[in-house]
């Protein structure tokens, strides 16, 4: 028997980047800090991987102050939608492949 991988987007491979998404997915927009603390991951760790989303158009940016303290906000930009929920769909696939 074969099972297909195809349709899985390497950008979501990594656990970190799947829980941004997945965060991003049912909220409309979370700052830095929510996602460091839903993912409990280092800043830098979480950066890296909002950096990598952001290069793809996955998730967009959005910076403010909040009083005199700078405050950032990412949410999933409709490219990312589309990719995500390709990716989730090929999981779904994959999934049912295994399973009969």
């Amino acid at each position: 028997m074969k099972i297909s991988i195809n349709g899985l987007h390497k950008a979501f491979e990594s656990r970190i980047r799947l829980g941004v998404m997945s965060a991003l997915a049912v909220n409309d927009e979370l700052d830095f800090n929510a996602l460091k603390e839903y993912l409990d991951v280092t800043d830098g760790n979480l950066a890296s991987h909002l950096k990598g989303l952001e290069k793809e158009a996955f998730i967009g940016v959005e910076k403010s102050f909040v009083g005199r303290k700078p405050n950032t906000k990412y949410f999933m930009t409709k490219e990312g939608k589309e990719a995500f929920n390709d990716h989730l769909k090929a999981l779904e696939k994959l999934i049912r492949g295994v399973a009969e």
